[in-house]
């Protein structure tokens, strides 16, 4: 500036007074832009996305038969061990089956008990009293028949006489045949198979009855805790009705939902960790367990479901949660990092602005790993250097700025 101009200035603040001469002497100073430095580090590169809890291994426990709920004996939330009553419904009318059933069980066995004797024992008790007098008839006539004949022999009794004791003798034969037909007669194969049927067919509705009975009364099948209970006293269930959710929540299944863009950086084994909103401060670790085989749609987003195992020690993160998940696809030991709020675009290039002296220049990086807050340089920065942040002031290359480095 020559001398003239110089006085020119110095007059012009004069009049203006001081509080424009300020305005001017700021308007003429260098803009102030913060900046942050490239610093060395590990850098863990993760993805951070949301996802929804499951049970490791659980089961649904649904109705097996129809009836009104008649007590809920568990809580929602508690430990219940394999075999434990979740659910009782009504049974009166199960009992009442069985009872019919018992009954008819009863008299078709007491029946078949007549054929294992042989027959009724009226009937049984007449045809022995039978046999016993036609035996004794026949024996009579043996000896009749033996006696006369040594008579006839001698010709001291008639012909006729021996004749009559051979048909007393025939006559008792054919009676005992008769009685022991009749007695076979009682106890006939088919007979006893029907009987045996009868007993059979009662049977197997006893033992249907005592089954609706027992599904009356719905147990866990596993050990696990109660995460969902659908049964309420009083409600009514059809077979197939979903009564309760059961599962081992010690570990946890957790499905993340990760982006399409984003899947090729995920393998199996990959650390996670897992933090709940209503629980704010803990963590839950876990590993990437499998890799989705197809791409749904979820709102707006095509997303892949990652599957990964957690511990859930003291159960505190429940089943059916909506988390927030964080997989930490690499560990980069020894990078060059700044912020990603840094990183600029010009056209097709990503790059920062750099502090020189009082300038900025651009410099186009290249650049690695990412994590949730800071970014891998590999190349175009060096260690120490300093970075514009974001600003209101459009910045181009080479202006003249007042740094500040705010408390990082």
């Amino acid at each position: 500036m020559g001398l003239k101009k110089l006085i020119l200035t110095v007059v012009v603040l004069a009049a203006l007074g001081a509080p424009v001469a300020w305005l001017v002497v700021r308007r003429s100073a260098p803009p102030e832009v913060p900046f942050a430095r490239a610093i060395r580090e590990t850098l863990v590169s993760s993805l951070v996305t949301n996802g929804k809890v499951e049970p490791l291994e659980w089961v649904a426990v649904r109705a097996e038969t129809e009836g009104a709920v008649a007590r809920v004996v568990v809580e929602k939330g508690l430990p219940v061990a394999p075999g434990a009553v979740l659910v009782e419904l009504d049974s009166s009318a199960a009992r009442g089956e069985l009872v019919a059933a018992e009954s008819r069980l009863a008299e078709a066995q007491a029946r078949l008990q007549v054929f294992e004797l042989g027959g009724p024992a009226a009937e049984l008790a007449e045809i022995d009293n039978g046999l016993a007098r036609a035996r004794l008839e026949l024996e009579t006539a043996r000896r009749d028949l033996a006696s006369l004949g040594r008579l006839a022999e001698k010709n001291a009794a008639a012909r006729i006489e021996v004749t009559a004791a051979e048909d007393r003798q025939r006559q008792a034969q054919a009676q005992i045949r008769a009685l022991d037909n009749k007695r076979a007669a009682l106890v006939s194969p088919a007979g006893r198979q029907a009987a045996e049927s009868r007993v059979r067919e009662a049977e197997s509705s006893v033992a249907l009855s005592r089954r609706r009975i027992e599904q009356t009364v719905i147990r866990s099948p596993i050990h696990g805790v109660v995460y969902l209970l659908e049964a309420r006293r009083g409600s009514y269930l059809r077979p197939g009705d979903l009564v309760a959710e059961v599962g081992q929540v010690d570990r946890l299944r957790v499905v993340v939902y990760v982006d399409e863009p984003e899947l090729g950086r995920i393998e199996r084994g990959m650390p996670v960790s897992i933090t709940w909103d209503a629980q704010p401060g803990r963590r839950w670790e876990g590993k990437v367990e499998k890799l989705p085989s197809r791409i749904i749609a979820l709102g707006t987003r095509q997303v892949g479901e990652v599957s990964c195992a957690v511990a859930n020690p003291g159960r505190q993160l429940p089943a059916g949660a909506n988390i927030n998940a964080e997989i930490r696809t690499r560990v980069v030991e020894n990078a060059v990092t700044i912020p990603k709020e840094t990183l600029r675009r010009q056209g097709a290039s990503t790059g920062v602005f750099v502090l020189s002296s009082d300038r900025v220049s651009w410099r186009t990086l290249g650049l690695g790993s990412t994590s949730v807050t800071r970014a891998q340089v590999v190349e175009g920065l060096e260690e120490g250097a300093a970075v514009a942040l974001p600003t209101e002031i459009p910045l181009r290359n080479g202006d003249r700025v007042r740094a500040v480095f705010p408390q990082q």
